[in-house]
């Protein structure tokens, strides 16, 4: 039997308190870790929201699920945007459309993959700035990129790179490229160069149609940054996002219908693909999904359609229902007509709280200055001595604080666009609420009359509203100070040309199950019109040439600039032939937008003010002003 030295045993005696107390706090102490640890995991404390039998809503961020990431071997809070799609992908029969602009994910390409070869028709569309395979890039092409697309790369090589050795090879990029991926597994997909340009404004899409029954739409790229986070930037968790996977024939066909629109006779065929303002002009189309009811609406719209009948036009239809509140959640904000009703709004006492992402949130074109009541000349032309507010500029008189930026994990945004009315209504999309996308991206939007629906964008907005940091900014206050008195104090804000508006009606269609709201912001009823069955394409494999067709100009970001030679008809100018001197004839073209002129004719001639209407620096009112003096 072992017996203890008795200086231990008095030890113990003397001192068996403190002894105890040590132990009590040693307990505690691995408690603490152990929590620690558990913390890591920790679901937030919050059940799963009950969710609509046909219109399920997902937030990669959802305090109440959690998953193990499968590229950075991670678990944390959300829902995984991946995972969701490819169990839809795998239960397809017949039919998988997939648009989105930037597809980065590899295990959701070899969904498609696998599909195809079990006999799917698989068809893909993307935006042409993300369809080339990073691999093909030369150093010097590299080399050439800005820093945003070079950090592109650096994702992309973090992603591909399973061995760390700095490169790129064959395997890798087999198991780890998503449009490697798609190419070697003989999926067909086309960009929006497949008109025959070098590309539209922006094929923004991010939707998928699954035998024409299931939509899933999400506001998420396709894209590590968008659905996780960055493997090369830990702490990020992916960009806040939603999803929706409804369950709804009639509005499967209405996106197929877009689908069929964009894909013409698929690649390699004739030019027939259509995108951006080319596309045909579609009213915003009503369905009945179970007990909810549900708008869609496409964009672009040309200058040629009032501004109520487009896409943000329906936005602000349903901002003029509000009667308690509107919350909202965007990555930009700046349509001016939008925040002017939210002004009337707010006077008549509906609360309205916005958030912005922090890139977007206080610059000189942001709507949220207009709410906070202060405005911001356009920086870059402040800077050399031209000190203007953007047209139509309205501060408002009563302004708000509670307007502002979430905090968010570094290196990720607020990538949302949507907004909850009453806590009834959910507006959302690939659509961002601005001019770009409402003119001239190929972009979709959904209005989801249903509160269950409603119940989980509202959770989302509080989750992310909880640390928000709200009102104007010191920093801010200085900067508009300082511009102020560069500008001798003086800065003027430039008039805009006024659009008409139209009457509208409606009536249901109980065949088609789809009601054509034309004109949604007059609160009549229209005529019904049920969308086209969808085509059947030729599907085909991956081809060099990929088929195109007539569509909007190309935009000065991907093209040459070819001047041609100058010619006038009459006193009018030709923009297909006018000189850049020439053009700056023309009333508000100034040297920049007649080079953007010159860059976008030499994909394909103009052919109407809608061709026009796709140049970067051609808004409404330059639009108005110089359609009599030209001609094509």
């Amino acid at each position: 039997m072992f017996t203890p030295p008795q200086n231990v045993v008095k030890f113990l005696r003397k001192h068996w308190r403190s002894g105890i107390l040590f132990l009590i706090g040693l307990l505690i102490a691995l408690i603490g870790v152990t929590q620690c640890q558990r913390e890591e995991l920790k679901i937030g404390g919050l059940s799963p929201l009950p969710q609509h039998p046909y219109i399920k809503a997902h937030m990669n961020h959802d305090q109440a699920f959690t998953y193990t990431e499968p590229y950075r071997d991670m678990t944390r809070e959300g829902e995984n945007f991946e995972q969701i799609m490819i169990d839809g992908i795998k239960g397809a029969k017949f039919s998988i459309d997939f648009a989105v602009q930037e597809f980065r994910l590899p295990l959701l390409a070899q969904a498609l993959v696998e599909r195809k070869k079990a006999g799917v028709n698989v068809r893909v569309v993307m935006e042409n700035t993300y369809s080339r395979t990073w691999a093909s890039y030369s150093q010097g092409e590299l080399d050439s990129l800005g820093s945003h697309m070079q950090d592109r790369y650096r994702d992309w090589l973090n992603l591909v790179d399973t061995n760390g050795d700095g490169r790129a090879s064959d395997s890798e990029l087999g198991e780890r490229d998503a449009i490697t991926i798609l190419n070697q597994g003989g999926v067909p997909w086309i960009d929006d160069t497949a008109d025959g340009s070098a590309g539209s404004m922006l094929m923004h899409h991010k939707f998928i149609v699954i035998d024409g029954q299931q939509v899933i739409a999400t506001s998420a790229n396709f894209t590590l940054s968008d659905v996780h986070g960055d493997i090369g930037a830990p702490d990020t968790r992916g960009n806040a996002n939603s999803l929706l996977d409804i369950d709804s024939p009639q509005l499967a066909a209405l996106f197929i219908e877009e689908f069929n629109i964009m894909w013409g006779d698929g690649p390699g065929g004739k030019l027939d693909s259509l995108f951006g303002v080319k596309k045909p002009f579609r009213p915003t189309q009503r369905v009945q999904i179970g007990d909810a009811t549900v708008d869609v609406k496409f964009s672009p719209a040309s200058r040629r359609i009032p501004w109520e009948d487009t896409t943000n036009g329906l936005i602000n239809h349903v901002f003029t229902t509000a009667r308690k509140s509107i919350d909202m959640a965007l990555f930009v904000f700046s349509d001016q007509q939008l925040v002017n009703t939210l002004e009337a709004k707010h006077s008549s006492g509906i609360g309205i709280r916005t958030l912005v992402d922090p890139g977007f949130v206080y610059r000189d074109f942001s709507e949220a200055l207009d709410m906070l009541g202060v405005a911001m000349a356009n920086t870059g032309q402040a800077k050399r001595g031209k000190c203007y507010y953007e047209a139509g500029n309205r501060p408002w008189t009563n302004p708000i604080q509670t307007v502002g930026t979430p905090d968010l994990p570094k290196g990720d945004k607020l990538h949302h666009k949507y907004g909850v009315i009453d806590s009834q209504t959910v507006i959302m999309g690939s659509h961002n609420w601005s001019e770009a996308a409402n003119r001239g991206n190929d972009e979709y939007l959904l209005v989801v009359y249903h509160p269950t629906v409603a119940a989980h964008y509202v959770r989302e907005f509080e989750r992310l509203y909880a640390n928000a940091k709200l009102g104007l900014p010191d920093g801010i206050k200085t900067k508009i100070a300082k511009q102020l008195q560069d500008c001798d104090g003086k800065i003027e804000t430039r008039t805009a040309a006024t659009g008409s508006s139209r009457q509208r009606t409606s009536v249901s269609s109980e065949e088609s199950g789809v009601v054509t709201l034309p004109d949604i912001g007059a609160g009549d009823e229209s005529t019904t019109t049920a969308p086209k069955p969808p085509r059947k394409p030729r599907t085909k494999t991956p081809a060099s040439d990929q088929s195109a067709s007539t569509s909007a100009p190309s935009s000065t970001r991907r093209e040459s600039a070819n001047e041609r030679s100058t010619s006038a008809t009459g006193s009018k100018i030709n923009v297909n032939t006018a000189s850049e001197s020439e053009l700056t004839d023309l009333p508000g073209v100034g040297p920049k937008v007649a080079a953007a002129i010159v860059k976008a004719r030499s994909g394909k001639p103009f052919t109407s003010l809608d061709d026009l209407d796709a140049v970067p620096g051609i808004g409404p009112k330059i639009l108005e002003r110089i359609k009599d003096q030209v001609a094509f």
